[in-house]
């Protein structure tokens, strides 16, 4: 081989072994974000679904699309009821976060 052939074919496995390791972080699931949003609204009415309207459109230009990497749990409210305020925020404070992977256990070694 030439000396130029020999830099072309280093350089080309060098930046194929380096993309490798991107190649597999591509093709594991992307961990999803729970969001939790408390609405002093009713579900009903049009002024609380153009708010989370404008949430859901936000969290997509920032790149965060809900069912794909964001999972959005919504509790509807009206401020007058205190009891049902309290309710969904434990509700939501105690809402399990999903887990893309399961964990690893370490082993001992005797």
């Amino acid at each position: 081989m030439s000396g130029m052939r020999r830099r072309e074919f280093i350089t080309f496995i060098g930046g194929a072994a380096a993309s490798w390791p991107l190649a597999a972080r591509g093709q594991q699931g992307e961990r999803v974000r729970r969001i939790g949003v408390l609405m002093g609204y009713v579900e009903s009415g049009s002024s609380g679904q153009a708010l989370i309207a404008a949430f859901r459109d936000g969290l997509q230009k920032l790149g965060w699309t809900e069912g794909r990497n964001t999972r959005i749990d919504i509790r509807w409210a009206t401020p007058s009821d205190a009891e049902s305020i309290r309710r969904f925020a434990k509700e939501l404070a105690t809402l399990q976060m999903p887990r893309s992977r399961p964990r690893r256990r370490r082993q001992r070694r005797l």
